[in-house]
Formats: structure tokens, sequence, C-alpha cells
């Protein structure tokens, strides 16, 4: 079974809304990403590495924002046979990130693997259906039907295979939590403030939407990282999510 939160952030009791905050830091070098945590302060305990700015530096990114106090969310989206996914988060469990990310669609066997290689305290997180993707894109990779039932088909395989949460849009999370219930981590990236743009996002909701939603932590990227004063642009999402 998958483990509940409460050996966790206990998050439907949140008093400090950093807890649900997750900055992106979609850059390509150590230098800016540096930069975006320093500007940032105190306005945000957890940073996303991305295939972008790991590809770029590797690991010793990581290591170094875990040694800066910083939690890591390490989104590499792992699909492969389920020894190389194993192999691969046992090596990320040795670098101390918090959170990491599978792809649902890699299998049961696959998320199993994943999950037997975790340490404690390392949440396995499974993607469901990108918020790039709308149903016209997944007709197109053969899979027909409605978003939102992808997503509960996924997630139910992820859960049942020991996965601690799903990554998925607040579009999704409200129906989420309805059919799969509350002892689960809902990740939604392609959150926007209101007024911000789309960029490639195509299921976009803005902070409060996706705490309303039932989201369990939202992941922000550009509209923070990129404004003229990110640790205000921080500041004001907190405010958002304040619930």
């Amino acid at each position: 079974m998958p483990a509940t939160l409460s050996d966790r952030i206990p998050l439907g009791r949140v008093t400090d809304p950093r807890q649900r905050l997750i900055v992106a830091l979609d850059v390509s070098t150590a230098a800016a990403a540096q930069k975006i945590v320093a500007t940032i302060g105190d306005s945000a305990l957890t940073y996303k590495v991305g295939m972008q700015l790991y590809t770029a530096e590797g690991p010793q990114v990581v290591r170094d924002l875990i040694a800066s106090g910083r939690r890591v969310f390490l989104d590499l989206k792992y699909h492969d046979i389920p020894n190389t996914v194993g192999a691969a988060v046992r090596e990320a469990a040795q670098l101390g990130v918090s959170m990491l990310t599978v792809h649902a669609s890699g299998g049961g066997k696959m998320l199993q693997a994943a999950v037997d290689a975790a340490r404690a305290g390392l949440m396995i997180l499974a993607v469901t259906v990108l918020t790039s993707m709308d149903e016209h894109d997944l007709e197109n990779v053969g899979v027909r039907g409605k978003v939102v039932d992808s997503v509960i088909r996924l997630a139910t395989i992820a859960l049942a295979n020991g996965c601690h949460g799903v990554v998925a849009s607040a579009r999704e999370a409200s129906t989420l939590r309805a059919e799969l219930g509350d002892q689960f981590v809902i990740v939604t990236p392609g959150v926007r403030p209101a007024g911000s743009g789309h960029g490639d996002q195509v299921r976009v909701v803005t902070p409060a939407e996706a705490v309303a939603s039932g989201a369990s932590y939202i992941v922000v990227g550009r509209p923070i990282t990129e404004a003229p004063d990110p640790a205000a642009e921080a500041r004001a999402i907190l405010g958002q999510i304040s619930l």
C-alpha cells in the first residue's frame, strides 16, 4: 500500500504555505540556479531540478542545493525497464533528494522497482498525463478518450504499486481526490498566477485553484524565476495558497 502523508508533511494541516510551493529551476547553469535560489531566499523551501539543469550540470547541482538546506524535487521522469529504473532511483536516493518522478505508463513492475529502491522519506511520484497534452495529443499516440480517464487509470496503477503520489494537472486533481481518496500526494505543474502566459502548457490553473482542487504541492517556474523580483512573486503566490 502507498505510504500516507502522516509520516511526511501533514499537508491537510499546513500552517506554512512554503511547504506547498516548489520552484522550478528551469535554467542551464548551476550559477543561474544559485542566483535564483539566493534571490528567493526564505520565500521557498523546495526546488525542482529537471532534465535541462541536470543534463547541463549533473548531480553536483543537486548536492549543492541539499547542502544549502533546500529540499530537491528531482524531475527526470524515469521510464525504462524495471532494473534500470530501480538502479537510477537508488542513485537518486544516495543524493538525498526528497521527491522524484517516474512515468506511470512504465507499468506496474517498473513502478514497484522504483518504490523498492527508494529510501525512507523519498517520495516516488508517478507522472500521469503531461500538462502540455490534451485529448487530441493523446489520440495521436494511440490513447482514446478523455484526459481525466487516462489520469485516473494511470494514478490507480501507480498507487496500487506503492507510489506515494502522482503528478497531474489540477484540472484532474478534484476527480482524483473523489475517486481515489486523500491518502496520497498530488503534485501539480502547469500552475500560472492569473495574468501569466501559459508557455507550452495546455491544462493550466492558478495557484489558488490548484490547492482548492486538492493539490498537495504546486510547481511554479518562469512566473517566479523570470519575474523582476522573484522573492516578491514567490511571496505573492504564497499569499494565494494560504488556505
